[in-house]
């Protein structure tokens, strides 16, 4: 039996593969309607549909994702920089430990345009930035005594304040303490001491700092 070719119309016997007229595939496979109704890669509207999908796959807004570690170190530093500073201008350290860690978040924010920082974040930027305000402070201090010679003069400071929170409380067993921090064992057991304090109470201030600073800087974007 024959049929018509299905492009120029002429008669080919059945189970010809060509037509041999025009030389057209006579072999033809049906594609179901849902697909062939499938909008082409190449249109507009699919590079559309893909902008739309895109962003809504994580389910997690743009303005909302957390500030990586790589971006987080910066900001940080520059607090404990701006920190360090004021320390300098004669700024309380624990006050100053507090403020890094709202600059800390102040200036990620700034880094990162439309990023919303929780306060979590906030508090695991701020301990990161009294870290580095620690450390700094550190630093400077040990090339003070060990550079400027002034190691008498620390030690001189660090008694004296002893012996002013022994006279706020008086008793029997202050005398013998004053004795012991004045050897030097006993200084260099005040000295870790105070090393160990300072670093716990950096980071503990500066957490807190962060997380506040996440908090006011939010309700400050909103209307």
């Amino acid at each position: 039996m024959d049929h018509p070719c299905h492009k120029c119309g002429h008669s080919i016997e059945d189970g010809k593969p060509f037509c041999s007229q025009c030389g057209a595939p006579q072999i033809r496979v049906a594609v179901p309607e849902t697909l062939a109704g499938a909008t082409p890669l190449g249109d507009g509207s699919a590079r559309a549909f893909d902008r739309e999908v895109g962003p809504s796959v994580s389910g997690i807004p743009v303005g909302s994702l957390p500030v990586s570690g790589a971006h987080a170190l910066q900001p940080c530093a520059l607090a404990a920089a701006v920190a360090i500073g004021l320390t300098v201008l004669g700024l309380n350290p624990f006050v100053a430990a507090l403020g890094t860690g709202f600059l800390a978040v102040a200036f990620s924010r700034r880094s990162s345009p439309g990023t919303l920082i929780p306060a979590g974040a906030g508090a695991r930027l701020g301990a990161l930035g009294g870290l580095l305000f620690f450390a700094t402070s550190t630093v400077l201090e040990t090339l003070a005594v060990a550079v400027l010679h002034k190691g008498a003069e620390i030690r001189g400071e660090l008694l004296d304040k002893v012996q002013q929170a022994a006279a706020r409380y008086p008793g029997p067993e202050v005398q013998p303490f004053l004795d012991f921090v004045k050897s030097p064992d006993g200084f260099a057991i005040m000295m870790v001491a105070s090393v160990i304090f300072g670093l716990v109470a950096f980071v503990a201030l500066g957490s807190c700092g962060g997380a506040l600073g996440a908090v006011f800087l939010r309700r400050h974007d909103r209307p």
